[in-house]
């Protein structure tokens, strides 16, 4: 894990040891597939979602509660399903130096894994007490689908760069913005709550799209990124004809997508947690 982004993580780290504890579940899966899925939630992560909310409540001096560790697990369980899917969708074969399900056992108990750890996240939800936040992840769940739908449908096209963003914003930012808006709402803040959610959808399309210039960018291919190659043409294609000016222009929209995050954050007193918020738009711009 790069060092820079390690030092952001440290800030939260009590926070974060927490959310990893409420990762370790008592699943009730063969013993060969719940050593798989140990090792896959366990494996060392990001923890980008979790992280990016807790220091954002930190920052604005919000309280965090029991909940919100729940929350934060669920919405961990949610993303680490996605990307079973996702392992089975793309045919990956490793996914943080381990084996895939995909790979290790097949498609089949791949997706069904993926729909487990989602009835786990569930559970968790449900323990959280809240509808409104029911209601927020079944509406994230759904827009994450329908941005799968959209790029499948897409394929092989060149769309505007509007129909690019809002397929960014189900696929990615959703997530990140309904982790925060309802800790947020956990934390009974309802006057801070549009900015949090501004604040969250303007780091996640950043964060989407940071990822997709980097696999755009992929040296180890001569010609083409993956995605390219299967004909998911992402901002670096729509936006221009040619290569370095597509690059650069991308570029140019992340950095406005950041500055808007800044913003959102401009008027936190200082503290470490938002010196961590603006080190860690720092390292997403730094593509």
């Amino acid at each position: 894990m790069d060092k820079k982004y390690q030092a952001v993580l440290d800030v939260a780290k009590a926070d974060i040891e927490r959310v990893n504890n409420n990762l370790i579940i008592d699943m009730e899966v063969k013993p060969k597939l719940k050593s798989e899925l140990d090792k896959l939630l366990k494996s060392p992560s990001k923890r980008i979602r979790s992280l990016i909310s807790i220091l954002y409540l930190r920052a604005a001096k919000m309280y965090l509660l029991p909940e919100h560790y729940e929350l934060f697990s669920a919405v961990e369980l949610v993303h680490n399903a996605s990307l079973i899917h996702d392992d089975v969708i793309d045919c990956g074969k490793i996914r943080r130096n381990l084996k895939t399900l995909n790979e290790k056992f097949d498609n089949h108990l791949a997706v069904i894994s993926g729909d487990y750890l989602l009835g786990l996240a569930l559970k968790k939800f449900v323990k959280i007490g809240s509808t409104e936040i029911i209601d927020i992840f079944a509406n994230t769940l759904q827009n994450m689908c329908r941005g799968e739908i959209s790029q499948y449908f897409n394929r092989f096209k060149k769309t505007k760069l509007e129909v690019y963003i809002e397929k960014s914003e189900q696929k990615t930012a959703n997530l990140f913005e309904s982790t925060l808006k309802s800790a947020v709402i956990l934390a009974d803040e309802a006057d801070k709550i549009e900015k949090a959610c501004e604040f969250a959808n303007a780091f996640g399309l950043a964060f989407q799209i940071r990822d997709d210039l980097i696999n755009f960018m992929n040296k180890d291919r001569e010609k083409s990124s993956k995605d390219v190659d299967d004909g998911i043409y992402n901002a670096p294609v729509i936006l221009s004809d040619d290569v370095n000016e597509g690059i650069e222009k991308t570029r140019a929209l992340i950095d406005n997508y950041l500055d808007c995050a800044r913003y959102c954050i401009k008027d936190f007193a200082p503290s470490p947690y938002k010196t961590a918020l603006l080190d860690l738009l720092e390292l997403i711009g730094d593509v």
